[in-house]
């Protein structure tokens, strides 16, 4: 293809990579962030989207153990490490997302006007599912389905519920095609060949009436490469604590400044987010406004669990009980309060700080204390008192295998907790862990 189809948006300190793994400085790895994109164009071959590919490295393939650490790391380099601007340019982002994340806060650190959700070919599709996607959709956002190869019963019964469906050109038997691709778009979804690697199949394509196409045929991955920022611990442990009790712009805006990697970052996301303002950011101020305090806690949380501290992050496991018990409140109080964020951002941070005294060494009065923490998690954590305490029972139960339902339906038990039936905690637990994996960022880089 033409030079002119494929966008190479390279502001200051931002590297397009052609190179191979062989070419690459080993030693330099650990200074950079990588991210692949793929060119998806239209019928007239011009540049239409982007599909963006986790890279541990220069490196020109993929190294992917897990699903969901493979997509976190995207979406945080996509949005923070390199920059919307400089990987998409004016396109959108086709991202993989398995089904943990679908139900996890992450995606709403992608402006939806910017992102396409591209669904695994792994993720089972149920009632539940069908929900969280007609949230998803209703909130802007596309729904791609990946690899699809045959016309199953399942696919049928997906596909009211997506906007793309992606033809896997490798693996789909060329007879049975027309139908599969005629079934599609009889039900008005667009149509992207995917893996298509000869001219053969580019014309076979086009003769069936696809939309959009992407394969080597026309391009391999680019790498792009940033400088990694770093960004300290204690730094954010203050910000969450700020936020947690309501903080106003004026002390968030002081801790803020004390952190430079983190306002960088933050102007990122900023320019990235469906809450812009509009216009350039001329303060620290504007970008704290624009962005929201919400926002702003999604961020610090994804960077503190980037931070790998003394051990890497999958190797220590006083961080690991920390982020799933953190993220298994969250979960458990929305299930419980549905339409109440702030109780479950409280029950998120409750779990961030109830083991902050292992690692410093102190008690949790003393510890929490000194951070100036909202009440209700300082005494849900010290005294395990109020709502908040007693989900921080019920999360240390389950995290250690005991009996958490019979804590939910107990005399002492808030009304309403009851629901946390052994079945939801059981789910709660699953996507709890599933969390751990796709919060692990730059520190498995």
């Amino acid at each position: 293809m033409s030079e002119r189809h494929f966008v190479r948006a390279t502001p200051r300190h931002v590297e397009v990579l052609e190179q191979c793994a062989d070419d690459a400085d080993p030693a330099s790895g650990a200074q950079f962030v990588y991210l692949g994109r793929q060119p998806i164009l239209d019928r007239d071959g011009a540049l239409n989207d982007y599909e963006l590919l986790f890279r541990a490295g220069a490196h020109n393939y993929a190294e992917v153990s897990d699903d969901a650490q493979a997509t976190a790391q995207v979406v945080a380099r996509a949005i923070g490490g390199i920059g919307v601007a400089a990987v998409l340019g004016q396109h959108r982002g086709f991202v993989n997302i398995d089904r943990a994340l679908l139900f996890n806060d992450i995606v709403h650190l992608m402006p939806p006007e910017r992102f396409v959700l591209e669904i695994l070919e792994t993720v089972k599709f149920d009632a539940h599912l069908a929900r969280r996607l007609t949230e998803l959709r209703r909130a802007g956002f596309l729904v791609a389905l990946d690899d699809v190869s045959e016309l199953s019963d399942e696919l049928l019964a997906v596909l009211p519920h997506a906007d793309i469906v992606k033809i896997d050109f490798l693996q789909t038997e060329r007879s049975a095609l027309a139908k599969l691709a005629s079934t599609v778009r009889g039900h008005g979804k667009t149509l992207i060949a995917e893996k298509v690697e000869t001219r053969e199949d580019f014309a076979l394509a086009r003769d069936l009436g696809f939309d959009l196409f992407q394969g080597y045929f026309f391009a391999r991955p680019q790498v792009l490469a940033a400088p990694r920022n770093r960004s300290p611990r204690p730094g954010l442990l203050r910000l969450l604590a700020l936020l947690s009790r309501d903080a106003g712009i004026v002390e968030l805006e002081a801790e803020l400044k004390l952190n430079p990697s983190v306002v960088v970052q933050l102007l990122r996301l900023v320019n990235s987010s469906a809450f812009g303002l509009g216009r350039n950011i001329a303060s620290l101020r504007e970008a704290i406004i624009a962005t929201g305090t919400r926002q702003i806690a999604r961020w610090a949380q994804l960077l503190l669990y980037a931070d790998s501290g003394a051990l890497p992050w999958r190797a220590d496991p006083l961080v690991q009980l920390a982020g799933t018990r953190s993220r298994f409140m969250e979960l458990a109080a929305g299930w419980l309060r549905p339409s109440d964020n702030d109780f479950a951002d409280a029950a998120f941070m409750t779990g961030i700080f109830s083991l902050l005294h292992v690692v410093v060494g102190s008690t949790p009065a003393a510890v929490l204390e000194k951070l100036g923490l909202a009440p209700q998690i300082r005494e849900a954590i010290v005294t395990r008192g109020g709502a908040l305490g007693a989900l921080l029972r019920i999360a240390e139960a389950a995290g250690e295998g005991g009996d958490a339902a019979s804590i939910a339906a107990g005399p002492d038990a808030p009304p309403g907790f009851a629901a946390l039936t052994p079945e939801v905690l059981a789910e709660l637990n699953l996507s709890a862990a599933a969390w751990f994996g796709a919060h692990i960022e730059e520190a498995a880089a």
